[in-house]
């Protein structure tokens, strides 16, 4: 494909409501979450429906523009933007419809996980997903999506019912289990390869008040508390869900003062069974690993998918990796100390959890999220704000999953493929899914149109 500054073309015609460089509001769209990308594409296309979707691809292939789409723009490698490209912005289409007594959702391809549970909370449902309700619902879906409630219900990929998707040739179809379900399957955890989605119907979850339980330790009792959270973890019903951090601690009233600022151990549980007999469940892990200080509380659901919110802001720089530890044995504990000891930025944290649950439960045949039977992930995300730094903190996340690469499966999560070497998608799938992946996307995607992402070529012909 040429790469021709077509904004310089009088004789190829862009509706209106495109935006080109210079014109009023186009910083501003090409702006996402991840700092580190700024780049500038030849236009912005704002879709409002899959008509103007559609529209947008019949351009680029009459063109040659590359595209690129935006959903929630949150993805840390930054697939929704790229220089000298056309940019599909689905921003527009932000709607949510519930269906209360069918338990369903249908949401825009460019919602964001707040704007669904906006819709679904007050009828006491949600959708699993995510913990920072600013990343968008598309990328998150289409890439697996861990959230609280995986382990109870699933990941978010496993609650797609349905998809309308805008291919690559532009013609609209409804991806259901009876109508296009290799693609239904494809989408459920292949990533952005296949089409657009501007449409997702989801199955919804009924969700009440949260048990919530965290409790903070200093990084010297670190070790003795992983081996009493290795112990727990696999015990744990699948209505709890507990999770590990490893990050400076802040000045919260909880938090004693002496480790203000300073690398810290934190697990949190929340409990979504019947609020009253969580405070005996969470015990259960607090108990036996002696925390400096702990915060007990009930809150909504929303609220809890939120609280991630305010330690992720858009604009900030991100570079994260992830890996599947097969244990959580002492040698493991001491790789994620040791990754904590070298946080090269206050604002960066490593993020554990214990998987398994309702998550390798969903049969492997009716997706292609790979990985389902990992019990652990480990990721580690550094974040900072100034580009003279980019090298250290870019190095941090690629040294701590070097350390822990003989305790993991080899796998990653899809969501965090970033800035990969050649073959590793095809690692992170295996040879048969992804061979699969290949065969569906020769099917919906000959030309390869959707590759700016975690790309799954077509099989050759």
């Amino acid at each position: 494909m040429t790469h021709v500054p077509l904004h310089d073309r009088p004789d190829l015609q862009v509706p209106g409501r495109w935006l080109r460089p210079g014109a009023p509001g186009y910083d501003t769209a090409r702006r996402i979450w991840n700092g580190m990308h700024d780049r500038r594409p030849a236009f912005i296309a704002p879709c409002s429906s899959p008509e103007e979707v559609s529209e947008a691809l019949r351009y680029a292939a009459r063109t040659g523009l590359e595209i690129t789409v935006r959903g929630g723009g949150h993805n840390v490698a930054g697939t929704a933007v790229a220089d000298g490209t056309l940019m599909i912005d689905l921003s527009p289409l932000r709607t949510v419809t519930v269906d209360h007594a069918a338990r369903v959702a249908q949401a825009g391809g460019g919602c964001l996980l707040a704007d669904l549970d906006a819709a679904t909370t007050p009828h006491d449902l949600a959708c699993p997903a995510g913990v920072v309700s600013h990343t968008g619902l598309g990328g998150l879906t289409l890439g697996g999506g861990y959230g609280w409630l995986a382990r109870k219900w699933g990941l978010t990929c496993d609650h797609l019912l349905a998809a309308e998707v805008v291919l690559a040739d532009g013609s609209v179809v409804e991806a259901t289990e009876d109508d296009h379900a290799d693609l239904l399957w494809a989408l459920r955890g292949g990533g952005g390869n296949f089409g657009i989605v501007t449409r997702f119907t989801l199955r919804l979850r009924p969700v009440g008040p949260v048990h919530y339980h965290t409790g903070v330790y200093p990084l010297a009792a670190a070790q003795d508390a992983l081996a009493a959270y290795r112990d727990f973890a696999p015990s744990q019903p699948d209505d709890l869900h507990t999770v590990g951090a490893l990050k400076h601690a802040g000045t919260a009233d909880w938090i004693p003062a002496e480790l203000h600022g300073r690398p810290a151990l934190f697990l949190t549980a929340a409990w979504f069974g019947d609020p009253d007999d969580g405070p005996a469940h969470t015990a259960r892990l607090f108990d036996t690993t002696g925390p400096a200080a702990t915060l007990v509380r009930r809150m909504p659901y929303a609220e809890l998918q939120s609280l991630g919110d305010h330690g992720e802001p858009a604009g900030h720089r991100y570079f994260t990796k992830s890996c599947y530890p097969t244990d959580l044995t002492p040698e493991t504990a001491a790789a994620f100390i040791a990754a904590a000891q070298e946080i090269p930025s206050a604002l960066s944290s490593i993020d554990f959890e214990y998987l398994r649950g309702a998550i390798e439960h969903v049969p492997e045949e009716d997706s292609a999220f790979p990985s389902r039977g990992a019990p652990y992930i480990f990721t580690a995300s550094s974040q900072w704000t100034d580009p003279q730094q980019d090298t250290p903190n870019i190095a941090w996340p690629r040294r701590s999953i070097e350390r822990l690469a003989p305790m993991c499966t080899g796998g990653a999560y899809v969501n965090y493929l970033h800035d990969e070497a050649p073959g590793r998608v095809l690692e992170v799938y295996g040879t048969h899914r992804h061979a699969r992946l290949a065969a569906v996307k020769k099917a919906y995607d000959p030309a390869n149109t959707f590759r700016r992402n975690q790309n799954i070529p077509p099989t050759p012909s």
